[in-house]
């Protein structure tokens, strides 16, 4: 049903208020003279860089710094003597950087398996009307996590290269009007180091986000991974979230509910341990604050 929605609505429509450009009556004017026709693209398909879990189709924007905070209580079921998982805390902590309108890279540092991150996020295709009518955005998003917990066993054999896991996923989004917006993300995890045979190193999953915006700054997201059966042997449940965006000012304060402990891609797909019917599920909330680092419209000195 998602994809028929995506790929059915071929026309891209500007309501009042909408972040699509119009074109003026004077534009109108020159293109029927035989003037070039200036493209228009869409901006604001998503509040910020993360839908919840998931990477949206957001970019930093070129010279600009993302302070990212990620915090995850307890498990709600945990009970009243560990405050409903209030007592327990998981973070992460990262930066991101828009090199350019179309790249940005980011990195940091989860105290979940204590590991380390970096991704490059690239924009292939943005919606937009115009000179061209595109109807979908599609970024391309590749990360590396290593995982410095210590061994298990330390008089083993243990190689560096089994702390790494890779995520490469496609990110095909849609801002259908003002308020709606939906994300499809094909996805493969590698992980070098699996715990059994029958466990497969490559993990195919398929993401579905949204958002929809109740007022200017105040909008409602959800999230759900879907991970193909007959890949992994441990006991695992599709990660599903929901949550709300909240902006103001530099800040979006994104407050949600999940089933995953992770705030990282091999984690949060493929490791959610949690269960949404049993109150298996963390209160948890990212925070972001941008600065602007480069101005790219300054002029280099002479």
């Amino acid at each position: 049903m998602l994809a028929l929605l995506f790929f059915s609505q071929l026309t891209i429509l500007a309501q009042p208020g909408d972040s699509l450009l119009v074109q003026t009556d004077e534009e109108d004017l020159l293109s029927l003279l035989g003037g070039e026709e200036e493209q228009a693209y869409t901006t604001a398909t998503f509040k910020t860089t993360r839908i919840i879990n998931m990477h949206s189709v957001e970019n930093a924007a070129a010279g600009v710094m993302d302070f990212r905070i990620s915090h995850r209580f307890g498990f709600i079921n945990t009970g009243a003597y560990d405050l409903f998982g209030l007592d327990q805390a998981l973070m992460r902590i990262g930066f991101e950087y828009g090199i350019s309108d179309r790249l940005m890279v980011g990195m940091g540092r989860s105290n979940v398996n204590k590991a380390y991150d970096s991704f490059l996020k690239y924009k292939i295709l943005r919606q937009g009307s115009g000179k061209r009518n595109v109807p979908l955005s599609i970024s391309y998003f590749a990360s590396a996590v290593c995982n410095t917990v210590k061994w298990a066993d330390p008089n083993r054999d243990n190689y560096f290269s089994s702390r790494m896991q890779y995520t490469h996923q496609l990110l095909i989004a849609r801002k259908f009007n003002n308020d709606l917006s939906l994300q499809l993300t094909p996805t493969l995890v590698h992980k070098n180091l699996v715990p059994t045979l029958q466990d497969k190193n490559d993990i195919l999953a398929l993401g579905f986000g949204g958002r929809y915006k109740l007022t200017q700054r105040f909008s409602v997201n959800g999230e759900y991974i879907y991970v193909l059966p007959n890949q992994i042997t441990s006991t695992f449940y599709n990660s599903l979230s929901l949550g709300v965006d909240i902006e103001t000012g530099g800040h979006v304060f994104q407050l949600h509910l999940t089933n995953s402990t992770s705030m990282l891609e091999p984690g949060f797909i493929t490791e959610s341990v949690g269960q949404w019917k049993n109150g298996g599920i963390h209160f948890g909330f990212n925070v972001s604050r941008v600065f602007t680092v480069r101005d790219k419209r300054e002029k280099p000195e002479e």
